[in-house]
């Protein structure tokens, strides 16, 4: 599934996934440095969906404020 597609809670749950193989440690370096760059990209999903939910939330505020 590619990246864009990702829910939120898809791209958490991954995510985690990712810090948990990272913490136990055991992996080459190679392997560490792949699960930290697709932990990255995972976080950049968690986030462009958390600041868009926090445009929604403002936008909504700034309507029922202007009524």
């Amino acid at each position: 599934m590619a990246d864009e597609t990702l829910s939120y809670e898809q791209a958490r749950t991954e995510l985690a996934g990712v810090v948990e193989r990272l913490e136990q440690g055991g992996s080459s370096l190679e392997e560490s440095l792949s699960l930290w760059e697709r932990g990255e990209k995972l976080a950049d999903v968690c986030q462009r969906w958390l600041d868009g939910a926090r445009e929604r939330i403002d936008a909504a505020r700034a309507a029922r404020e202007s009524d």
